[in-house]
């Protein structure tokens, strides 16, 4: 006998179903609203293969999940590099990039107060990002033949990035921590969701007119994104 697989369920207006395993590990089925509990349970008994062969994929990917120290000496990603950390005691701001290290007050951490530091680096990576991630938009919309409403740095859970039914994209923070060619991928495929909300042929063949290399690029942030993390 199979064992049962739990999943969440989000039905919006779209045409087709698809099943994602996320980021934590959970399975997400996305229905269209016409798709009754007993049909989404047809799709995942169906699917029931690939999700544990997904699953799987997943655990071996997260096997290797960098675990971050709020220390002297312990890298720090940026744009796919990794800068080393030195905590500093004479600093306005919080958290700064300077002279190819972060440096980040040490009271953040003192008290073990590790949720204040991540935030430092939370806001940095947003402060970062706004400015890089509209230029990349601004670069690729009118080759996509799209303009967006807006664009937005935050946080977005298990997401990389989201395009709302009005148009507006938003990325998540953790973006600007991956390197250039994989943020413009991100940006690629949220601006190619302009054109088609869900991942069908069409869809994939404008991301490939816009980034014939888009394959890898997926691929790599599939392997690398657990790694992606403060």
């Amino acid at each position: 006998m199979k064992e049962k697989i739990p999943y969440e369920v989000v039905r919006s207006r779209r045409k087709t179903a698809d099943i994602i395993i996320q980021r934590d590990g959970s399975v997400l089925v996305r229905a269209p609203e016409w798709a009754d509990d007993d049909q989404v349970e047809n799709i995942v008994e169906s699917k029931h293969y690939w999700i544990y062969k997904g699953l799987a994929e997943w655990r071996d990917l997260n096997a290797t999940r960098v675990l971050r120290e709020y220390k002297s000496g312990e890298g720090f990603l940026y744009l796919g590099r990794a800068y080393r950390l030195l905590l500093v005691g004479d600093q306005d701001e919080p958290l700064r990039l300077k002279d190819g290290r972060f440096l980040l007050r040490r009271d953040l951490v003192e008290q073990g107060e590790i949720a204040v530091a991540k935030a430092a680096f939370r806001d940095f990576y947003i402060a970062k990002g706004i400015d890089r991630l509209r230029s990349r938009v601004d670069y690729y919309g009118p080759k996509a033949g799209v303009a967006p409403a807006g664009v937005d740095v935050r946080e977005l859970g298990l997401r990389w990035a989201s395009c709302s039914p009005t148009g507006k994209l938003a990325f998540h923070w953790k973006c600007m921590m991956a390197p250039q060619t994989i943020i413009d991928y991100i940006v690629v495929h949220e601006l190619c969701h302009l054109h088609h909300r869900d991942h069908t042929d069409a869809f994939w063949n404008e991301v490939d007119k816009l980034m014939p290399d888009y394959r890898e690029r997926k691929e790599w942030l599939r392997k690398n994104g657990a790694g992606l993390e403060v």
